[in-house]
């Protein structure tokens, strides 16, 4: 027996060797938990229901998770609430932010940032 043929042929052969990608690093996202997504839809629910807004979205980054509001698919957004949590000691890692990108309200807790948005009592 030739020594050629004790040998595994796809280890010898370069074209049939196989070579792993390199592992690449994963990059963590921040995104909404679903509590934080409760409140947001629950919002978005009623602000529907009273024909001010339309559309959503939500954007889910390296640095910070953003739930567009709009009135029309079409546009810009109308409001963005976005959670950075770089800034939760300081500021607070909750912000309403306008269109014009005035930040509206920034705190700690989402449901009382988002009360920006809620539109006033009316006495009947």
């Amino acid at each position: 027996m030739s020594e050629r043929t004790s040998v595994d042929p796809s280890l010898s052969d370069p074209v049939a060797r196989i070579i792993p990608f390199p592992s690449a690093p994963v990059t963590p996202q921040i995104a909404f938990d679903r509590a934080e997504l409760r409140v947001l839809f629950n919002l978005y629910g009623r602000m529907v229901a009273a024909g001010e807004w339309r559309d959503y979205a939500l954007d889910f980054r390296r640095d910070k998770a953003v739930f567009s509001i709009y009135r029309r698919t079409s546009e810009m957004p109308l409001y963005r609430v976005e959670k950075d949590p770089k800034l939760a000691r300081r500021q607070g890692a909750y912000a309403v932010v306008a269109a014009s990108g005035l930040v509206m309200k920034r705190g700690q807790d989402l449901a009382r940032v988002l009360g920006v948005l809620e539109p006033p009592l009316r006495s009947v």
